[in-house]
């Protein structure tokens, strides 16, 4: 297995459902908006095993102090193969002169994305309006 790194935003409406789904995300019910999505991003890495999608972060910035990792994701399969913080990592590099990299994890992430050099907000919580129910 020789996992590649893309820097790439189009996708195939099947390539992210299936990967949505393999992390069981409500997204993933929506393929032809997650396409579009893609392409709006500022910034999509992605992560292939041959032709194969295993993982992608995406992120969104004010172009000079904010960026906001919106989806980090990696197929069940290849978890503990180090595809997420590969990814996290990439992110970290694109926006090493940004004053802010934020994330809203998932409280199962936590330790994951404090290992990766994220610190918990003691003033701060997420707030939603959405219909997704992941």
């Amino acid at each position: 297995m020789e996992i590649i790194y893309k820097d790439i935003h189009d996708f195939t409406r099947d390539e992210l459902e299936r990967l949505f789904l393999s992390v069981e995300w409500s997204s993933g019910h929506f393929p032809d908006k997650l396409v579009a999505a893609m392409k709006n991003f500022g910034t999509v890495f992605s992560a292939w095993d041959g032709d194969k999608l295993i993982g992608m972060v995406c992120a969104m910035d004010d172009g000079i102090m904010n960026a906001y990792v919106h989806y980090l994701l990696v197929d069940p399969a290849y978890h503990g193969n180090t595809v997420g913080r590969t990814l996290v990592d990439m992110v970290k590099k694109k926006y090493a002169d940004y004053l802010r990299i934020a994330v809203i994890a998932y409280d199962d992430e936590l330790t994951f994305y404090e290992n990766c050099g994220f610190v918990r907000s003691t003033d701060a919580s997420p707030m939603f309006i959405t219909s997704l129910w992941t």
